[in-house]
């Protein structure tokens, strides 16, 4: 809720700058989830298509307020909300059942429980999760009806089998499960360092707030190749369909990958880093430190509740 309208003014300003047209499509990605946007016609008034003349940031964010209301701040929140409850849903509950799992078994200060558990746990969610994110996607594609959606789904069920549901699947978790590794492994560190060097047993809201940001930050830079690549992936599929062009021939994680670098150097494998970081690490840090604290608060409930009946 709090990174989305930063994420509606970089989709307005690049828009600005490189207008997209008919059966084009991008991805919009919030630092929790991506959506692909597809441009239909030129004269759509989609919050992506609008037209812009912004100087900047600030400009981009007063001058949408002034002539569209504040809600259009919030454009494209409620698919996000409606694929990240489930997911983090998930993904939580495992992280904190498969710490307390190996705790037992391995010893509780061992350091690789939270590298396990962090990608044990996404792999999970990530496996879950797939074939409503692929369904999603083609109702954003295409303005279908349930029904129509259901004998899309289940004549592609038929032709090749239940594995087509979780298309685009080894991308993502190529991306997701190393982040979640190295994300909850210097989250788990920096917290204990700062709890140490701050005198406190529990850490406080800014503590888990600023473990997040940095272990979000670190994660978010080394695995934005990944990112890159599923970038390329969904956008080729997706204009495929659209455009009807047939589908290119190299379309596997490492022979994109290669095709980048051949077009653009390494330096095309980190595109679109700045403005990542600008949405996944706020984005890890509110959610972690919300996660933290809302932990902490029922536990202290559950405590008050049982000491007095």
């Amino acid at each position: 809720i709090l990174v989305t309208p930063l994420d509606v003014i970089k989709t307005r300003l690049q828009a600005q700058s490189n207008p997209f047209s008919k059966g084009k499509c991008f991805v919009y990605s919030n630092g929790l989830m991506d959506h692909i946007c597809v441009c239909e016609n030129g004269d759509s008034k989609a919050w992506y298509k609008k037209p812009g003349h912004f100087k900047g940031t600030l400009d981009a964010f007063l001058k949408i307020i002034q002539k569209e209301g504040i809600k259009s701040l919030w454009s494209g929140l409620p698919p996000t909300l409606i694929m990240a409850l489930p997911t983090t849903v998930i993904y939580f509950t495992c992280y904190d059942q498969l710490s307390e799992a190996l705790k037992s078994r391995l010893g509780k200060d061992d350091e690789h429980i939270p590298l396990l558990a962090g990608s044990l746990s996404r792999f999970g969610s990530v496996t879950a999760v797939s074939p409503l994110e692929l369904i999603r996607t083609r109702m954003q594609l295409r303005k279908f009806s349930y029904k129509q959606l259901f004998t899309s789904v289940s004549s592609e069920v038929a032709a090749d089998g239940w594995l087509s549901l979780w298309r685009g699947w080894s991308s993502t978790v190529l991306r997701d499960v190393p982040f979640s590794a190295m994300y909850w492994y210097n989250y788990e560190r920096l917290k204990k360092m700062m709890c140490k060097e701050v005198g406190v047993r529990e850490p406080t809201f800014l503590i888990a707030f600023t473990s997040g940001a940095t272990s979000g930050s670190i994660a978010a830079i080394v695995t934005q190749p990944f990112d890159v690549v599923k970038t390329h992936q969904q956008t080729e599929l997706w204009e495929t369909e659209t455009l009807k062009i047939p589908q290119r021939d190299c379309t596997s994680t490492w022979a994109v990958m290669r095709k980048i670098v051949a077009k653009n150097g390494i330096t095309g494998l980190f595109a679109g880093i700045t403005p990542r970081l600008f949405k996944v690490a706020p984005a890890c840090a509110i959610m972690i430190s919300t996660y933290e604290y809302g932990k902490s608060f029922f536990s202290y409930l559950h405590e008050k509740v049982n000491q007095h009946p």
